[in-house]
């Protein structure tokens, strides 16, 4: 794994495969992350030896990842060191879909393609769903996994802080909350995962219970689209399309699914696929086998399609 610093403000950072196997020869695919860890703890934690980056390069793609502003070993926000309540909720959709694009922009030049497939989780299909929408000429496919769509339970977006602070406990009551009762744990190697999440934030440890910091703004922003404010227009995305969710993944459910389905009407392909005994983190899990091979099923075949046209190019 290499780390490419953007610079700007704020700063970004994205991780890369980097075995240069596949360069230039399929289009290259960028990883961005959901609420509450980056891509570290996400596409590129390996389990028994591989990650999904990994399952990624093996099936011949050059994977990258983002970790957004204010996560994992991109810059934070400096109101992040100050009182929750002195700013709004940091981090929201509109600024995360100019940090895509800045990621975009970083490996399109890298790689010297005019595209990039982007694999979306949780809160992340929000920002990468407005990119789509805002950039379909740089967009290739786009995979929606576990994507937050809109609903109307909620009568109002209430007032969050700048930032919240994630426990442990935390995080693992959230990771197996969906799990049937009495159904065997699907979660993978927690303690381990634990203490790499604990690693991605250096003040982790100087907090009175140890925790990682992170940007409120994905949780106003999830919490908007369940008050009936969507950000973006599916309706205006020209990618290929794949969702992919859990069984039992409780923040995208079935409705949610078609309700973004229905909406993609100028995609060039929709698929919708549901994988088994798995919930809204299944690339923690055991499920993660599937979800990997669906991915790549779905990024093959789009590859595909667009080979007669790429051999052609090189032709001339």
């Amino acid at each position: 794994m290499r780390e490419h610093s953007i610079g700007g403000d704020p700063a970004l950072t994205l991780l890369h495969a980097a075995d240069g196997k596949h360069r230039g020869r399929r289009l290259p695919v960028l990883f961005v992350h959901g609420t509450t860890f980056p891509s570290e703890l996400a596409s590129f934690y390996r389990f028994d030896g591989e990650s999904w980056s990994d399952a990624l390069t093996d099936a011949g793609f050059d994977a990258w990842a983002l970790d957004f502003a204010g996560y994992g070993r991109s810059a934070r926000y400096p109101e992040m060191a100050g009182a929750p309540d002195a700013v709004p909720p940091l981090g929201r959709v509109p600024a995360a879909a100019t940090q895509i694009g800045r990621a975009c922009g970083y490996v399109r030049e890298q790689t010297g393609t005019d595209r990039v497939s982007i694999v979306a989780h949780s809160w992340g299909t929000l920002a990468a769903g407005r990119y789509a929408a805002s950039r379909p000429e740089h967009v290739e496919q786009l995979v929606l996994f576990g994507p937050i769509a809109r609903r109307e339970i909620l009568a109002e977006v209430p007032n969050l802080p700048a930032y919240r602070d994630v426990t442990l406990q935390e995080q693992f009551d959230r990771f197996v909350e969906d799990v049937p009762d009495g159904h065997p744990p699907v979660l993978e190697d927690f303690d381990r995962w634990a203490a790499r999440y604990l690693a991605s934030d250096p003040d982790a440890h100087s907090r009175e219970l140890p925790n990682v910091r992170i940007p409120a703004g994905p949780t106003a922003d999830i919490l908007g689209a369940w008050a009936g404010y969507f950000p973006y227009d599916p309706g205006a995305i020209r990618a290929s399309v794949l969702i992919v969710r859990g069984e039992w993944d409780s923040l995208c459910k079935e409705s949610d699914a078609n309700w973004l389905k229905e909406r993609l009407s100028a995609a060039a392909e929709v698929s919708n696929v549901v994988i088994d005994r798995a919930t809204h983190l299944m690339h923690l899990e055991h499920g993660r086998h599937e979800l990997h091979a669906v991915c790549t099923e779905f990024l093959n075949r789009a590859e595909a399609a667009r080979a007669p046209s790429r051999i052609a190019h090189q032709a001339r």
